[in-house]
């Protein structure tokens, strides 16, 4: 019985843990080069694991740079001329998103009629936080047993639902503090064009009665 419970355990968190980001495209080659992006969310302290496999392309140069969106732009890393397979590993300063972004710059010695058609094939795969790290050499490392790898994997599981479940609540608690505010400001606003209605009746009504006292009109 116990032994169906920790493999139903194993399998849920199997399901609800994040996966690895993989992803193949073209990049154009270009003098000028628009950047290709591909964010991913990661939580503060979150370790993410970039591995690029560049296929290859004559008179072209790929860059990348490894930035984040929070207001600052942190760039983690940038590297020019990326060549084959390239693994880099930031760490993630702050809640939001963390984005891979390339460049393929052709050769000033190539005409520009020539590089419509060229390209360079990118491979990416991003592993970010539990996904990232690699077990098999703390097994090794801390000589633990298999089922010791898989508590281990899953308390990094857990860590992270955790962190997501308590990003989720600060995030709810500033929701709330914003509608709360958005509330009393509303509250004042109709409080005040109350009393401002209400002020120009009154001035509308003593401005009539002086204007029929004037005309006789009235006693």
């Amino acid at each position: 019985m116990a032994r169906i419970t920790t493999l139903s355990l194993l399998v849920f968190f199997a399901f609800i843990a994040p996966f690895t980001h993989a992803i193949k495209f073209a990049l154009p080659a270009a003098r000028l080069p628009i950047p290709k992006c591909i964010w991913n969310a990661a939580h503060t302290h979150a370790l993410v694991i970039v591995t690029a496999n560049v296929g290859p392309g004559a008179n072209q140069r790929v860059d990348v740079e490894i930035l984040d969106s929070t207001p600052h732009r942190n760039v983690y890393l940038s590297k020019r001329d990326i060549k084959g397979e390239t693994r880099l590993a930031v760490t993630a300063h702050g809640e939001g998103e963390v984005g891979v972004c390339f460049k393929n710059y052709l050769s000033p010695d190539i005409k520009l009629d020539i590089a419509r058609n060229m390209s360079r094939t990118v491979d990416l795969d991003i592993d970010i936080g539990a996904d990232a790290v690699d077990y098999n050499a703390i097994a090794n490392q801390e000589s633990l047993s298999g089922l010791e790898t898989e508590m281990r994997k899953l308390e990094g599981i857990v860590k992270e639902i955790v962190d997501e479940l308590e990003y989720l609540k600060k995030r709810e608690e500033r929701f709330a503090d914003t509608n709360l505010v958005t509330n009393r400001r509303v509250q004042n606003f109709a409080w005040f064009t109350i009393l401002a209605l209400t002020a120009l009746g009154v001035w509308q009504i003593l401005h009539l009665r002086s204007f029929f006292k004037r005309k006789y009109l009235i006693d």
